[in-house]
């Protein structure tokens, strides 16, 4: 069975620690970790509550710094960035998912997009058309992307939040449990719109506690403790397959889940 969508190394952690300070206590979230994340992949972290899934996520897209250790992006130590350069980075390498949309309640959807867009393109007119196609991708038509968050469902909603993600065609999207607030067939549509990014070439690393969602990723971590505790290889997503989904219950049983 094959690795890994691809055999070039996007991310490289090298002994990456993080600890917060609970009074006078240091507790590490992340323990001398070694990762690598293929490109193309869509890497799915799992793991209970604590065993520092979002901490990574977080270090991993340049959104939080590690205690210690170094981050390698496609071979550049982005430990040594400065705050600017590393917000430069963000900006044009990475696109976010979050559970909560959090897009601007006085603006329609494409208004919020085009901010995200026009940091990294000062050109409106080429963001703006990125931003109508992107939007006609995850099936927003004009009478949608017009209107303000507040108007729409949260599955319109999170496929905003997609497009906003996707605006400046990143290297990476970075996604913390997004189909968390959702009900069954809007965080179904989330998933088959990354599933669908994701077989175009798209690199994805998603934190999920949810079996529905992890089944879309080829390739599944397994943290405990600040530490990857194990590795499920799925193979790439091309349907609902009764035996993918025995082999990752059997991996997670095996990790305790």
């Amino acid at each position: 069975m094959q690795t890994q969508t691809s055999s070039t190394i996007l991310i490289e952690t090298r002994k990456l620690c993080k600890s917060y300070t609970n009074g006078a206590v240091g507790q590490y979230v992340i323990k001398n970790m070694d990762l690598q994340i293929y490109d193309r992949d869509f890497t799915v972290i799992m793991g209970p509550s604590g065993s520092g899934k979002s901490t990574l996520l977080h270090i991993l897209s340049g959104m939080d710094r590690a205690g210690m250790g170094e981050v390698f992006f496609k071979g550049t130590n982005l430990t040594k960035y400065t705050e600017r350069k590393l917000a430069r980075f963000r900006r044009k390498n990475c696109g976010y998912v979050f559970q909560q949309v959090h897009l601007i309640p006085g603006m329609n959807l494409m208004d919020n997009v085009l901010i995200s867009g026009l940091l990294v393109d000062k050109n409106r007119k080429r963001v703006f058309a990125c931003g109508k196609k992107l939007f006609a991708e995850v099936g927003l038509s004009e009478r949608e992307w017009t209107k303000y968050p507040s108007q729409v469902s949260g599955g319109q909603l999170g496929r905003a939040g997609i497009v906003r993600a996707l605006i400046n065609q990143p290297e990476v999207v970075y996604a913390d449990e997004p189909t968390g607030a959702l009900d069954s067939a809007s965080g179904r549509a989330v998933l088959d719109l990354l599933t669908g990014f994701h077989q175009k070439g798209q690199s994805i690393i998603m934190v999920t506690h949810d079996l529905r969602s992890a089944l879309r990723g080829n390739r599944i971590l397994y943290l405990r403790d600040g530490r990857i505790d194990g590795e499920c290889i799925l193979g790439a997503c091309t349907g609902e397959s009764e035996q993918r989904k025995e082999r990752l219950i059997h991996f997670l049983e095996e990790m305790g889940w």
